[in-house]
């Protein structure tokens, strides 16, 4: 499964926002998901994050948000450096998976 996560930022404070989500939202996947990826698209006026972090199955997505596997967590911090608060979450099936390489 994976659960993907999407945040935008003013440009101007992208820069400010990425170590910190690194820190207090990256970590604590890196801990429990099985693997997590961290994307940036700097744009005009924008920066939009994504976060997808990978999970065996719903239950073990469940587990880590305490029930509902698409309720967000959002970040002590986030109203501060968000353009708005995401509402939810993707959670999807993985139908092909290849690595790179």
């Amino acid at each position: 499964m994976a659960r993907i996560w999407r945040g935008r930022t003013a440009r101007d404070r992208a820069d400010a926002y990425e170590p910190y989500l690194r820190e207090v939202g990256i970590r604590p996947l890196e801990e429990k998901a099985l693997g997590v990826q961290l994307l940036r698209e700097d744009r005009e006026t924008e920066t939009e994050f994504v976060t997808i972090s990978f999970w065996e199955d719903v239950e073990a997505m469940a587990r880590f948000t305490g029930g509902d596997p698409t309720r967000i967590h959002h970040l002590p911090r986030d109203a501060e450096f968000l353009l708005e608060l995401p509402e939810g979450v993707q959670a999807l099936r993985i139908l092909v998976d290849k690595p790179p390489g």
